[in-house]
């Protein structure tokens, strides 16, 4: 967390990126929350399973919270998987969510100290065949777009770490729970 002496970093946040934004919520929520993760994370896993369906149905799904996730790899390997979903998801936020969530449910299988063949696994499960795969991995101008994005966000943002959020342009980390974020959000539902 950036603490007291946090920006509101809103609008340069909600500026155009390298990559294109996946956007869940209407688009005139009071509330954006914009969160920095990694496939590789634990504590995004744990978010992703654990908190974000609850803010999905709460907050997301009534029209209160206007929700990005933006890719942070902390490693290769986070980068490979961001890339597999974004290759896979096309302009569907919902399929990339759905995606990203189904790699963080599975992230035991597959981030280990030889995650090919067990990556490649888990995506045939989820409907991705191995050109797709290679394609997708071997995407090379993908990887140098979620590289300027991630060093946007470490450089501008002052991000370190994942997950990090920003809601309405102030920078929360850690993987908030469902209590955490609602304290956060319902008193900006107020004003």
């Amino acid at each position: 967390c950036l603490g007291a002496e946090a920006t509101d970093y809103l609008s340069d946040l909600l500026a155009p990126g390298e990559l294109p934004d996946f956007v869940l919520g209407a688009a005139n929520a009071p509330v954006t929350i914009i969160e920095y993760a990694s496939m590789t994370c634990g504590h995004c896993a744990t978010f992703a399973t654990e908190t974000f369906p609850k803010l999905k149905s709460k907050y997301i799904d009534s029209g209160k919270v206007r929700f990005m996730l933006r890719e942070f790899p902390l490693d290769t390997l986070a980068a490979a998987v961001f890339m597999l979903a974004r290759s896979q998801a096309g302009d569907n936020a919902e399929k990339y969510v759905q995606l990203v969530d189904g790699f963080f449910a599975t992230q035991s299988d597959w981030a280990v100290k030889n995650p090919v063949e067990p990556l490649k696994k888990v995506a045939r499960q989820m409907g991705i065949n191995e050109e797709a795969f290679v394609k997708a991995i071997e995407n090379k101008d993908m990887l140098a777009k979620m590289s300027a994005s991630r060093d946007r966000a470490a450089d501008k943002f002052g991000v370190k770490a994942t997950p990090t959020f920003f809601i309405n342009g102030k920078a929360e980390s850690g993987a908030l729970s469902i209590e955490q974020l609602s304290a956060l959000i319902d008193p900006l539902l107020k004003g």
